[in-house]
Order: structure tokens, then sequence, then C-alpha cells
């Protein structure tokens, strides 16, 4: 299992530096130069010429990127002159809303998910069976952005049940005393990622129903729900693990819109407002932290799979 992990952990070290790579040539290729971006067409050549000593840019090219690289692994994302904060305080100020609200999204997914493909999977071939992948597929085919639309639409302006806004707020407290005002966004999250997992569950938990060991189980007299719950459910499980890890780009995209959709204070939002008013810094800080937090998902992902299933360590 050691030397799993320790492969796994070189592969994603190999990932990322090929990341901050790509991150690098796009800074160079901002517009005019990552001086010009960040400080206007109008800045004087003196601030020009301060901005790229500051910040090493006047050094030869090898030695700028081994400079970048070590400013990200000391948790140095970058400065935002337009909003004269650094990268990574901005991050601490949004990110703790954007995981509170992709924590209960992926919790709700999970939660639903999990028992409609079970449920799916004995039930496979008739009519109910249909009648949920016919909405697993109808939820599956909605963008985002047309999914929280239709859901303010039902919920807040035609029933008035719910508010069409998330709950604003500085801290998590303030988040959670407005709980009502999280429902919608949470949903729109969760609807599509409900009908992928219970899809990737029913196929599973099928494969799993036809397998060898569940003949011998039944063969030994064992109950239906010890069969179903004690061999078939827990092994249809193991792929899910690689799901969730794969599924956190998506999500991380889905978030932005809701966030944006809502006017949810979070990552997402700030993402946006970023691009609106051409911040390059925080453009590419929070890229670079998505495209790191998509490495960890997938080996925290092929860690649990190589735990749950030994044979995929060899």
């Amino acid at each position: 299992m050691t030397g799993f992990v320790i492969r796994r952990l070189a592969q994603a070290v190999i990932v990322v530096l090929l990341v901050t790579f790509i991150m690098f040539v796009l800074l160079h290729l901002l517009p005019g130069s990552p001086a010009r971006a960040e400080l206007g067409v109008k800045a004087q050549p003196q601030a020009i010429a301060a901005f790229n000593k500051l910040n090493g840019f006047d050094k030869p090219l090898w030695e700028q990127y081994f400079l970048y690289v070590g400013r990200v692994f000391e948790g140095n994302l970058g400065f935002s002159y337009r909003q004269n904060a650094s990268v990574v305080s901005l991050v601490v100020e949004y990110l703790p809303k954007t995981a509170i609200l992709l924590g209960l999204s992926v919790v709700v997914s999970v939660l639903v998910a999990i028992p409609l493909g079970v449920y799916q999977a004995v039930r496979r071939n008739r009519w109910d069976d249909y009648v949920v992948t016919g909405g697993a597929f109808f939820f599956y085919s909605f963008p985002t952005f047309f999914l929280g639309a239709v859901l303010i639409q039902i919920f807040s302006i035609s029933l008035h049940w719910l508010p069409s806004h998330a709950p604003q707020g500085n801290t998590v407290g303030a988040l959670f005393s407005q709980w009502t005002a999280l429902i919608l966004p949470v949903a729109t999250l969760s609807l599509v990622s409900i009908a992928s997992y219970s899809r990737y569950m029913r196929s599973a938990m099928i494969d799993s129903l036809a397998q060898d060991y569940i003949r011998t189980a039944k063969a030994k007299g064992l109950s239906r729900r010890a069969v179903l719950f004690g061999h078939a459910l827990r092994n249809s499980l193991i792929p899910m693990a690689t799901l969730l890890g794969l599924s956190i780009p998506y999500i991380l995209g889905g978030a932005i819109i809701t966030e944006y959709i809502f006017n949810y204070p979070g990552i997402g939002l700030l993402f946006i407002q970023s691009a609106q008013s051409l911040d390059f810094a925080v453009l590419l800080g929070l890229t670079l932290l998505a495209a790191i937090s998509t490495i960890v998902g997938n080996l925290v992902a092929d860690i649990a799979y190589g735990v749950l299933d030994p044979r995929i360590r060899y």
C-alpha cells in the first residue's frame, strides 16, 4: 500500500508542476504584459519598471518560473491591485462559504443518489425504474444556469415559498441563520449530481448482483437484505469513490454559475466579478487553486479506491 501511495503522490506532484507551468505561460500571455494587465494601459514606465522588479519580471524566463513556483508553494497566489488585497486573503474570506455550498450539495447528492440507484437496480426494467431513469436523464440534461432560473421561477416568483437569492453575510453563522435561502442553491447543484450519481450507482449495483459471490451468498441461505446490503452494496460503493473525485471540476464549474445566479458570496461569485473587472491576478490565482483542488481530489479518490479494493494497488 505504501508503494501505491508514493507512486500516486509522485504523479500528483508532476501534474501540479505541469499546471504551474501552464499558469506561468498564461501569465506572460496577458495583454501587453503582466505589468500592463495589472496597472492598466496608462501606467507610467517608472511604475512598470518597479512592478517588474518587485515581481521578478526583469529576470530571465527560467528564473522567473522558479520564482513563481516558489511563491506558489509558499502560498502566494498573487496580489490584486484592483481590490488592494492578496489573492490568498480573498480566498480565505470567500472559500469557507463555497465549501459550505459544495459540501451540502455533495452530501445531499450522495445520500439521495445511493438509495435511488439501489432501488433502480432492484427494480430494473420495471415501470418505476423507467420513471426514475427518465427523471434522471431529464435533470442531467439541464444546464446549471437554466435549472437555477427554473427553480427561482417556480419556488420564488410563482409560489413564494423560498427566497430568490442566497443568504448574505460575511460569516458562516450568518449564512446558516438564513438557511431557507440555502435551499435553492443547494438544490440547483444537487439535482444534476443526483441524476449522474444514481445512474452510476444503478449500473454498479446491477453488475454486483450478477457476480458469482452473490449467487454463493444466496445459496448459503442468507436473507435478501443481507445479500443486498451486506455484499452487493459494499462492492458497488467502490466506483463511487472515484466518481466523487472525478466530479470535482464539474461541481466547481457548477458552483461558479450557481453562485452568480443566486448572488452567493463565495469563490464563484468572486471569479465572475474578477472576470468582469479584468482582475487577472485573482483569475489566475483562482484557476490555479481550482486545478490543484482537482488534482488533490483525484489523488484522494485513487487512494480511497486502493484502500477499498486491494486489486487496484497492483
